[in-house]
């Protein structure tokens, strides 16, 4: 939490270290490079995959352009967080949470009885701030457990630190876009070096992720063949096989 990560961030950089018992003086790979989703910079942008949201402030006139990346919680298998675009239709502080039936019902079936309405504070599911999606029903909000960050945990809401999502909301504006993305292929450049980052698909469909895979190696060939450089294709499928999210320099001619 201390390095603004998620727990699926730790786990996929870390496979072979407990995440609850990692052992005195154990050496921890902290990872901090990320290639931005293929999308429009602009408003918030979510990838499911790398359980993260990209915030992109409008720029500001003689300034660089910046991005602010926070991790998330997203929805579990059964209750999948919706891809799209949609907008921010309204920004709630100290909201109160009027669980829907399927939520009440689901407690219910393990004897947990829940009101109708959650009052605002610190015991509130949605923590103390939320921004409303136009998506029926979903929202980017703050949680009262914050061990969940990185993790598909949620009925489809999206959820941040608490300390992330204050920022997120006194920065946010209504009608913002939001863009909810599943690109667990991820391609980048800096400084004349290319890159890679792959992760676990969010995505339940094999199809779907093969047709990722393809579309995602048809363009590192059309890169090799307009830039005239060479690929070290053993370190794509390295990448491929392993799904860690680490950013990996593919060129032959990249000095390591």
């Amino acid at each position: 939490r201390n390095f603004d990560l998620g727990q699926n961030e730790i786990l996929l950089a870390n496979p072979q270290v407990d995440r609850w018992m990692p052992g005195e003086n154990t050496k921890i790979r902290i990872p901090n490079s990320r290639i931005l989703p293929d999308t429009p910079h602009q408003g918030l942008v979510l990838n499911l995959p790398e359980f993260r949201l990209y915030f992109y402030p409008k720029q500001v006139e003689g300034e660089s352009r910046k991005v602010i990346t926070y991790p998330i919680s997203i929805g579990r298998l059964d209750w999948d967080t919706p891809l799209g675009k949609t907008r921010i239709i309204a920004k709630k502080e100290n909201p109160t949470w009027t669980p829907p039936q399927s939520i009440k019902d689901e407690h219910a079936e393990k004897g947990e009885i829940l009101p109708d309405v959650v009052p605002a504070g610190v015991d509130n599911p949605l923590g103390l701030y939320a921004l409303r999606l136009g998506v029926p029903g979903y929202l980017i909000h703050s949680t009262n457990k914050p061990y969940g960050v990185g993790m598909r945990v949620s009925h489809g809401c999206i959820r941040l630190y608490p300390e992330d999502m204050e920022i997120l909301f006194n920065q946010a504006k209504t009608n913002m876009p939001v863009k909810i993305l599943n690109q667990p292929f991820l391609i980048g450049w800096n400084k004349q070096q290319l890159f890679i980052q792959v992760y676990p698909t969010s995505n339940r469909s094999l199809i779907r992720y093969k047709k990722q895979l393809v579309q995602f190696k048809r363009k590192l060939r059309a890169i090799e063949k307009q830039s005239k450089r060479t690929i070290t294709w053993n370190k794509v499928t390295t990448a491929i096989s392993k799904k860690n999210g680490i950013a990996v320099s593919i060129f032959k001619d990249t000095v390591a």
